[in-house]
């Protein structure tokens, strides 16, 4: 509801109470850092995705999204390595 609205401000808020109650499963986790960076929130959508990858290595869309990030962080070069590897895994978009 708050991503069809664009509200991320609010879905990151909702979001990272389910993560802090629960930080083992990855798709709220992955739902957090994609509320980040749409909100331009860069540096904490990062860590999030960096946590998922800590879970799950293979995990292609959040290579693909840790790729966008880094590069909207004007990092291009560390942004172009983890799109290599999400599209090695087969994530769309890479």
């Amino acid at each position: 509801m708050f991503f069809e609205a664009k509200d991320f401000t609010a879905a990151a808020r909702i979001l990272r109470g389910l993560v802090d109650e629960d930080p083992q499963p990855v798709a709220p986790r992955l739902l957090l850092a994609r509320a980040y960076y749409h909100s331009a929130r860069l540096g904490r959508a990062e860590a999030e995705l960096r946590a998922v990858l800590d879970r799950d290595p293979v995990e292609s869309y959040a290579r693909l999204m840790l790729g966008r990030t880094l590069e909207r962080q004007g990092r291009a070069d560390e942004g172009a390595g983890q799109l290599r590897i999400a599209a090695a895994l087969g994530a769309d978009g890479a």
